[in-house]
């Protein structure tokens, strides 16, 4: 009688299956932090497993200045494009890349690569007609083909373009190609094994092996599986780096003799857990120790380079070589200069810090010396906004690394502001 009753009334009806309906939806629908665990823990793993760090809530104030800050810097690299489509030396492709790369990742502005405006897609023109027979993009007879080609694999990929992806895959096939392997093979019996150097240069080095690994573990969405690719309907063998090799490698440029097999190692309390440039050489130089003993300087641009290293190898943040280099940044924080080298390579190092320490996922840096945590973020984006030029460019008065050029100094700056209002 109810039911009949119920069901004789459509307003009631209607109110009654539309309550019904919420109830299904609400139990089918998986919620995170409500049912299976297994779901999850599935979210989170899909979640860490994005380099993507979003950073904590700034005052809106400074978001507002530093959104400024970059406008004004983006419309200065506008005005200074060539008409070729690149930016700066034509003959360097990755100073193109990393200007895209800034405009790319503009938090105000996102761009979607089937909208590009004229001026980036002639850009990315250009970098496509520096792809060579050997996958790499470079300009032969030019050198620097690693360094080159690791960025502008960062930047194809931050488009998100698939049409790229046949290029992206053959570019990764050439940094594997160029991993050293002296010696023995397979044995690691040369310092340089395992690193990735400039491609032209015998040695390896820090700051190529963290751009190359970069450019591989941000491009590695694009390799569903390790089996053989079909690309422009020829079959592409997708090459696997020597990880083990690349570890070994990462762990003879750190001053850490629990890991590093090499004598020059020091454990010394200024030096221990740092960076060198690249085994038995640092560009801050040798310095003596009371006990007598000659050990490298570790330095900051190279230290951030190597927790990266480290991280995108898939180290577990808790790894002891890990924590190592984080205690290092801790003990000489500093935006004052490139810790180790003074004012050369600053730019470098604002870049690879907020890289480094956005995918480490330090929210803040406890400072030896200084009571409270460090908001480095904050910290790091006032002062990039000191340091702007009137007309909206950076360049450092050392002119060490090509930072006496304003196109390139104005893109790193860009970048380390980009990730510290929105994340990696």
């Amino acid at each position: 009688m109810i039911e009949n009753c119920i069901f004789r009334r459509p307003l009631l009806r209607f109110f009654i299956f539309l309550i019904m309906g919420f109830f299904v939806v609400f139990l089918a629908v998986p919620r995170y932090g409500w049912g299976k665990a297994d779901q999850a823990k599935a979210i989170e793993e899909k979640m860490n497993s994005q380099l993507l760090v979003r950073p904590k809530k700034l005052n809106i104030s400074l978001r507002k200045e530093a959104q400024h800050s970059i406008d004004s810097a983006l419309n200065w690299l506008k005005d200074k494009q060539n008409q070729d489509g690149s930016w700066s030396s034509p003959d360097y492709p990755a100073l193109t890349a990393l200007v895209v790369l800034g405009f790319l990742r503009d938090p105000s502005s996102p761009f979607q690569y089937s909208q590009y405006p004229p001026f980036l897609q002639n850009a990315l023109k250009f970098i496509i007609g520096k792809v060579q027979p050997d996958g790499g993009i470079y300009t032969p007879d030019k050198g620097l083909s690693n360094y080159n080609t690791s960025i502008c694999i960062s930047t194809l990929v931050a488009t998100g373009n698939p049409a790229y992806n046949s290029i992206i895959q053959r570019a990764r096939n050439y940094l594997v190609s160029l991993q050293k392997d002296e010696g023995e093979k397979g044995a690691a019996d040369n310092p340089y094994d395992g690193g990735i150097g400039y491609g032209t240069k015998t040695h390896s080095d820090m700051s190529n092996m963290y751009l190359a690994l970069e450019a591989l573990y941000v491009s590695e969405k694009l390799e569903t599986d390790r089996q053989e690719k079909f690309v422009d309907s020829k079959k592409v063998e997708s090459k696997e780096l020597n990880w083990q090799a690349a570890i070994k490698f990462i762990e003879r440029c750190q001053n850490n003799p629990q890991s590093n097999d090499q004598t020059w190692a020091s454990e010394d309390p200024d030096n221990y857990g740092g960076f060198v440039y690249y085994p038995g050489n640092s560009k801050a130089g040798e310095t003596k120790l009371p006990n007598g003993k000659t050990v490298l300087r570790s330095y900051g641009s190279m230290t951030y380079a190597g927790l990266l290293s480290f991280i995108y190898a898939q180290l577990e943040k808790n790894d002891p070589r890990v924590q190592a280099a984080y205690d290092w940044i801790s003990r000489h924080y500093t935006l004052e200069e490139n810790p180790g080298l003074g004012m050369q390579g600053l730019y470098y190092n604002y870049h690879t810090m907020a890289k480094a320490l956005a995918v480490y996922g330090a929210k803040h840096i406890q400072v030896q010396g200084r009571k409270d945590k460090v908001e480095w973020r904050k910290e790091l984006l006032e002062k990039l906004i000191e340091l702007q030029k009137g007309d909206g460019y950076w360049v450092n008065d050392s002119g060490r690394w090509w930072e006496n050029d304003p196109v390139l100094v104005s893109a790193y700056a860009v970048l380390a502001m980009e990730i510290s209002l929105s994340g990696y």
